[in-house]
């Protein structure tokens, strides 16, 4: 028996999830350089992961459906 779809919301809120972890895995050394900045503050931290997160506007509903199901068949294989 298939599991019950889920919410566009609760599709939306794992993309972001997904989007996130990939962006900084891929991204990881720029983003310690900015984090290592001297004029690097705590408060930007909230405002660079808002821009991050932007980047997730760039997929409709059903790319981000697509992209949360692949990623939940990669994750349960053994």
């Amino acid at each position: 028996m298939a599991p019950p779809q889920k919410s566009d919301q609760e599709v939306a809120a794992e993309f972001t999830s997904y989007y996130l972890q990939r962006a900084t895995t891929e991204f990881a050394e720029d983003l310690d350089k900015v984090r290592a900045a001297d004029d690097f503050k705590n408060d930007a931290l909230r405002i660079l992961v808002g821009a991050l997160q932007q980047g997730t506007a760039m997929f409709s509903p059903e790319e981000q459906r697509r992209i949360v199901t692949a990623a939940a068949r990669t994750d349960t294989k053994p």
